[in-house]
């Protein structure tokens, strides 16, 4: 199942460079008719490279990432570069930023950016969360905006965090999470799951798993409710389970959750 659903973000977020389809934790997520706000703007961050922003993410993670100049920064999930850009310019010169994705077509649009910029202290390396291409204990700093929720082995994904960052090495990654219980009928669809709400876990169960990954002093930083419309809802359930989900006062909501090695 877990290579099932990989396919299935693959598909969708190169659909999002080639087709320009805007889906994936963005505008008109699962649906081209109907508008889930998830992104927040960048527009007004230093470092910031419009051709890099999609629109795929759910918060701002180098917000809260104390980042200091000459840090090694991995972005998770770099997509076209959108965080990995905004870190270099906190980085600077004697710093050092990695994007790790695994669609190619994402990483092939981050490097055509990044050449246009010339940065050489700014790398993409294609790779997986639960197997990071990434050597022990040599990160100061890991971000990552909407993608831990599409990583079906959330445990092993946070562990691998942990095992690159160095000794009081932190992170600050931006993610979906629910406040409840989905229906089962969207919790098994590809389609949710490629838009970042079906691969998301139970807050409480979320940041278990970063504790269970021996992660401490963690806390939410930022946390705001996704509204999800009614119409995109039916696409996948009943009106029944609808009105049951609504009286039930779940919730999906979008964290940015910080922690210390």
């Amino acid at each position: 199942m877990s290579e099932a659903i990989k396919e299935v973000v693959k598909k969708t977020y190169t659909d999002v460079v080639t087709k320009d389809t805007g889906c994936g934790c963005g505008p008109s997520c699962c649906s081209p008719t109907q508008e889930v706000e998830f992104s927040e703007s960048y527009s007004q961050l230093e470092g910031y490279v419009p051709d890099a922003d999609f629109g795929l993410g759910c918060g701002i993670p180098t917000e809260f990432a104390k980042i200091k100049e000459g840090d090694t920064v991995l972005d998770l999930g770099s997509g076209a570069g959108n965080d990995v850009f905004v870190a270099r310019s906190i980085v600077g010169e004697t710093g050092r930023v990695i994007g790790v994705d695994m669609t190619e077509a994402m990483i092939e649009k981050a490097n055509k950016n990044n050449q246009k910029l010339g940065f050489e202290n700014v790398e993409f390396l294609y790779g997986e969360i639960e197997n990071l291409p990434v050597d022990d204990a040599s990160i100061d700093v890991a971000v990552s905006n909407c993608v831990m929720n599409l990583v079906p082995d959330k445990n092993k994904a946070y562990s691998e965090v942990h095992r690159v960052l160095k000794p009081q090495g932190h992170f600050s990654i931006s993610d979906i999470v629910l406040s409840g219980e989905l229906p089962g009928s969207i919790r098994n669809a590809a389609a949710m799951y490629a838009g970042c709400v079906a691969g998301a876990l139970e807050k409480s169960d979320y940041i278990n798993s970063i504790r269970e990954a021996g992660f401490r002093n963690i806390e939410i930083v930022k946390e705001r409710e996704i509204n999800i419309p009614d119409n995109l809802l039916l696409q996948f359930i009943s009106r029944d389970e609808l009105n049951e989900y609504r009286e039930s006062k779940s919730a999906v909501l979008s964290i940015t959750v910080y922690a210390d090695k």
